[in-house]
């Protein structure tokens, strides 16, 4: 059974390099890297020294406050250089690749006999407990908490973002799987949310054992909060778990195959790209493994993720746990003569009517990381609530981040919310502020005072 959710607000940036429906490469990593800062409330402990010998599968690091919570290695070989920050944080560990890619068997199991405890366990030892979020505020799940409801979206709107038809298609025993698994652990059933283009045509329509919901609008329509926020929305004390197309997928793999596999294809994107396609590649992959992608005689920025949340990790970083897309995109450093005085700039996207940008909707823009103006007083306007499809004020909530006033935060639905929510208040702010940044720290202001 399945309900169609009409989203009237939102964006959809047309921006250039779109990745064409094929894999052109597997990448082979020579090194890959785990990094803490991908899974929000770990505090790491690390459990391996550099020099040990590691299969995929295996432990390498955990969280203190809840030990039986792992981080484990992507990849088989040898744990190569542990890198620390100031007072010795701990900011990943590279992995030196085997190639040969032998991982702990930890049995394929069917899921029907299982109990909810059977699937905690096996999912905790492999370290797929950490693809688990928790709502509010976007942290690990705690697995002493039973969820309200487990949330998924089989679509993906951000730009240039990966095609999950075609990058998860052929998994789709896999999907199943996962989602019979994680009904155990919640009473409130599993709920997947599908895109009304191609609902019709998608791999993921024959789903059993979940609530179907069709989803139509413009991005951020693709974004699991703003469908959490339409279906069954978070209220104080309330809890809902979430969990990417990608890691569902290697939930599924991992009963029925008893293998930790984080393999994926991955969208590389972005109008600094030649050629954009996918590649098969594991979560950690060097940024240097598709920099043949790069338009030469171009200063490129390299983004894990898409252009409004990905992080800029840099020509020598490295793939995000949860990401399967890389952005390569020009640096804007550019001064342009005039500026917005000019009276006709057609190589500019408006989602205003201020260039003719309107008249031409079909147009993709070569665009780049240029913010054209820098930071100013803030303006209160109506933009945010255009690109916001969902029952909150950001405005308001993004003021009572600003102040951190808790009691307007929880008032203006700050439990509903995390940053790529209102990702696109980013894009279309005339004050050119970072309203994921005061998003994000009023969550962590949350989360140290509601504890």
């Amino acid at each position: 059974m399945s309900n169609t959710i009409d989203l009237k607000k939102g964006l959809d940036i047309p921006i250039k390099g779109a990745a064409a429906r094929k894999v052109v490469k597997t990448v082979v990593p020579d090194v890959a890297a785990l990094k803490p800062s991908d899974f929000k409330g770990l505090v790491p402990r690390l459990l391996v020294r550099e020099g040990d010998s590691v299969l995929a599968g295996s432990p390498v690091m955990c969280d203190k406050r809840n030990p039986e919570i792992l981080i484990t290695s992507p990849v088989s070989g040898t744990v190569h250089q542990v890198l620390r920050g100031e007072k010795r944080k701990l900011l990943a560990v590279l992995i030196k690749a085997d190639g040969k890619n032998e991982a702990v068997d930890f049995g394929k199991r069917k899921v029907a006999p299982l109990t909810a405890d059977d699937v905690r366990e096996l999912l905790l030892k492999s370290g797929l407990w950490a693809g688990l979020v928790q709502r509010p505020y976007g942290v690990m799940a705690d697995p002493a908490v039973k969820p309200k409801a487990i949330f998924i979206s089989a679509f993906d709107t951000a730009p240039l973002a990966a095609d999950f038809d075609f990058a998860l298609g052929d998994q789709a025993g896999h999907v199943q799987t996962g989602i019979n698994a994680l009904a155990k652990l919640t009473g409130g059933g599993v709920h997947v949310s599908l895109n009304v283009e191609n609902y019709s045509g998608s791999p993921f329509h024959k789903i059993e054992g979940a609530a179907l919901h069709i989803i139509r609008g413009r991005h951020p329509a693709g974004n699991v909060g703003v469908q959490i926020s339409h279906i069954s929305p978070i209220k104080k004390g309330e809890t809902v778990w979430t969990v990417s197309l990608t890691i569902l997928a290697a939930i599924g793999k991992l009963f029925d195959t008893g293998r930790c596999d984080l393999s994926r294809k991955v969208a590389v994107t972005g109008p600094a790209a030649e050629n954009p396609a996918y590649v098969e590649a594991f979560p950690g992959m060097p940024m240097s493994a598709v920099s043949e992608f790069c338009k030469k005689d171009c200063d490129v920025r390299y983004i894990s993720g898409n252009v409004l949340t990905g992080e800029n990790v840099g020509a020598d970083g490295y793939l995000g746990f949860f990401d399967n897309q890389v952005t390569l995109i020009g640096e804007g450093r550019e001064k342009e003569l005039l500026g917005w005085a000019k009276p006709f700039r057609p190589k500019l996207f408006s989602t205003s009517h201020c260039y003719f940008s309107w008249l031409t909707p079909k147009k993709v823009y070569d665009m780049d990381t240029n913010l054209h103006g820098g930071p100013r007083a803030f303006v209160a306007t109506k933009c945010f609530a255009d690109v916001t499809p969902m029952e909150i004020f950001p405005i308001y909530l993004i003021k009572a981040c600003l102040a951190g006033d808790i009691d307007k935060m929880e008032q203006f639905g700050i439990y509903e919310v995390l940053p790529e929510d209102l990702a696109l208040c980013d894009y279309v702010d005339p004050s050119k502020n970072d309203i994921q940044a005061i998003i994000s720290n009023g969550i962590d202001l949350m989360i140290k005072e509601m504890a």
